[in-house]
């Protein structure tokens, strides 16, 4: 029987795993999976409890939303684990499960996960941090960190929508220089991402065509700050069409970058607070994390 660990986070989304967890298990058992489970207490509790444990399991499986995942493979990555990643997905937007093409049924998940597909993927590495599929800064990053889990519980996606909208009203303007493979620029722009994922927030082709999440390489979106409201309109109906204009939108693909601000800037990674930072390095390492697709 194979040795796994499977950990879970019981508050994300509306917590559909505690009503299907026995049928599960039963799918794991029926595929002679050993399997322990853990139920995370707190923020970074999975990350603590993969980094300690990793070493004495052949799979790991993970319930949970992106931040879950990103705890998971993150304490992989600390202890130098190798095994494999399974992803129940059950959070609010799972936009990394949607570009794997993960169920969002959990049983057609789980069941998925039982046929072990290996699907090696990139993640990138942030300050000597990880990230599985977005680090963002300026507009909205807060967003998700900020919006409470019983908001989006209740409400879902729309959490974040009418969360975002009260940021209109205030919209920062960073500036920055950033340096890629072969690229350099600098000005102002009031968001900015680094993404391997084909959705971001629920929102699908706003990353770039082609997207390829085994290709070692990131894609780098920036949009410039608006002059008036206006401009800003124009930025969101582009947003919202999935149809980038370059105009305001700024867009390249690139294994390395380097961004300089001129005062420490919030960050985003995978949805959760990845702290603040004046520079930051980006690195694509390529294949370098399992998945169960």
């Amino acid at each position: 029987m194979k040795k796994v660990l499977f950990v879970i986070n019981p508050k994300s989304g509306k917590g559909t795993i505690r009503t299907k967890l026995m049928q599960v298990l039963d799918i794991f058992t029926k595929a002679e999976f050993d399997t322990t489970v853990y139920i995370s207490q707190e923020e970074g509790d999975a990350r603590r409890k993969v980094r300690e444990d990793a070493g004495e399991y052949e799979l790991i499986v993970c319930s949970g939303g992106d931040g879950t995942l990103d705890e998971v493979i993150s304490g992989l990555m600390d202890c130098g684990g190798h095994c494999p990643i399974g992803y129940i997905p059950a959070g609010s937007t799972n936009d990394f499960g949607n570009s794997l093409k993960i169920p969002k049924s959990i049983i057609s998940a789980a069941n998925h996960v039982v046929k072990q597909k290996e699907f090696p993927c990139d993640l990138g590495c942030f300050n000597g941090d990880y990230f599985v599929y977005i680090a963002a800064f300026g507009l909205f990053t807060d967003v998700s960190y900020e919006t409470s889990q019983d908001m989006k519980n209740v409400l879902g996606h729309v959490a974040y929508l009418l969360e975002g909208a009260k940021k209109l009203a205030s919209i920062k303007s960073y500036q920055v220089s950033v340096e890629a493979n072969d690229t350099a620029i600098s000005g102002e722009f009031m968001y900015g991402m680094v993404t391997n994922s084909l959705s971001v927030g629920g929102f699908k082709n706003i990353t770039g065509k082609h997207v390829h999440m085994d290709d070692g390489v990131f894609e780098v979106t920036l949009i410039r700050t608006p002059k008036n409201i206006m401009e800003l309109q124009e930025i969101i109906t582009a947003f919202l069409s999935r149809t980038p204009d370059d105009k305001y939108f700024y867009q390249f693909r690139s294994s390395q970058i380097k961004m300089e601000f001129q005062e420490a800037v919030p960050w985003t990674l995978d949805g959760e607070f990845g702290g603040e930072h004046a520079r930051v390095e980006i690195s694509n390492m390529e294949r370098a994390i399992t998945m169960l697709v």
